[in-house]
């Protein structure tokens, strides 16, 4: 297969880095995958899978044989009297792919609407977005061995899920352990949809929504139309502004340190989990340290929202990875002195 050399990866990530790939092939089936392992050129090229790039910050070019992943495709694998199975390539649009399961009267993924990137990616990062994680919906997924060429099938058990985490973002320690961090190329994602549906609407914004609209039973429909909205008012358009999406995880603290840091600031935007623990917004504490629209360099702090890092280069000098993890390492320092708490970066740095 044809393997493309230097090129530029300002398109191939949301963040609008300039960079380049010595080298970047377009995988569109398991079949592409298996034929660069035994090409004499690329069988032992240390090797980069990128999505949708939209968690990526690249600090420089790429040196590695970077895997585009572009495997289409959408289907409705089974339906039973509890639900549907549905399936979709790891090279589709995440949004395009919710709102394909909406178009088919399937619910259960509306709240994670407008998240950027592709579904191969969506297990990576566990994504999660208004109270409904990827894997509170997740079925299985299939993947190629990297070191092996090898096709595997993960079900959510073997998946290691956690918050913005999986498996696939950490490396085996040993022969016994089980990390597929640079190991895995996900090439189909299997979601369970039940037809027992019930709307999730804990957060503060989609109950600002229910009073605006006075709309108290809202149907998936609804909620994604919502959360569309909220996304489109408080985040930038990647294609208009550069960005990762949320830059930091909110941290999770215990009641007694929750309540240590109320006793200080009183307006901390907290949430009880369902273990006990209090999640944190981590916006709150990087506006509450004064951080919204401050510019370093060619990066800079939404002035939106201060959990999301952008963008502020152009075409003469263009904002590099070095920059935004200057100004993302200054914002820890900031948060960590003020609250003693340790924010920790969403994205994959490369």
């Amino acid at each position: 297969m044809l393997v493309e050399k230097q090129v530029p990866l300002q398109p191939y990530n949301t963040f609008g880095i300039a960079a380049r790939a010595q080298q970047l092939a377009r995988i569109r089936s398991e079949a592409d995958v298996r034929a660069l392992m035994i090409a004499p050129d690329w069988a032992i090229t240390p090797r980069f899978v990128l999505g949708g790039g939209s968690n990526l910050v690249i600090t420089g070019d790429i040196k590695a044989l970077v895997l585009k992943v572009e495997v289409e495709g959408k289907r409705l694998v089974e339906e039973t009297d509890k639900g549907w199975l549905v399936e979709a390539g790891g090279g589709e649009n995440w949004h395009g792919f919710v709102a394909w399961t909406l178009d088919q009267g399937w619910p259960g993924l509306e709240n994670m609407a407008l998240i950027p990137g592709t579904v191969g990616a969506s297990p990576v990062q566990n994504i999660g977005a208004y109270g409904v994680e990827l894997q509170d919906r997740f079925h299985s997924l299939d993947a190629i061995d990297l070191q092996t060429g090898e096709g595997f099938t993960l079900e959510a058990a073997q998946c290691g899920f956690g918050y913005r985490d999986s498996v696939f973002k950490h490396v085996a320690a040993d022969n016994q352990s089980f990390g597929l961090a640079g190991r895995a190329l996900i090439t189909r994602v299997r979601f369970w949809l039940p037809k027992a549906w019930k709307p999730v609407l804990g957060y503060l914004d989609l109950e600002r929504k229910m009073e605006e609209t006075g709309i108290r039973q809202p149907d998936a429909r609804q909620i994604f139309d919502w959360v569309v909205a909220i996304r489109r008012a408080k985040l930038p358009d990647p294609a208009v502004i550069g960005n990762a999406g949320s830059f930091f995880k909110n941290p999770t603290v215990t009641p007694e340190q929750c309540a240590d840091i109320i006793a200080r600031d009183p307006k901390v935007v907290h949430y009880p989990m369902d273990d006990g623990s209090i999640k944190l917004a981590a916006g709150w504490l990087i506006d509450a340290c004064g951080w919204k629209g401050k510019t370093m360099g060619h990066a800079g702090v939404y002035e939106k929202q201060a959990l999301v890092l952008v963008n502020k280069g152009d075409a003469e000098h263009p904002c590099t990875g070095g920059e935004v993890m200057t100004l993302a390492k200054a914002i820890q320092t900031s948060v960590y002195e003020r609250f003693g708490i340790r924010l920790e970066p969403e994205p994959v740095v490369i």
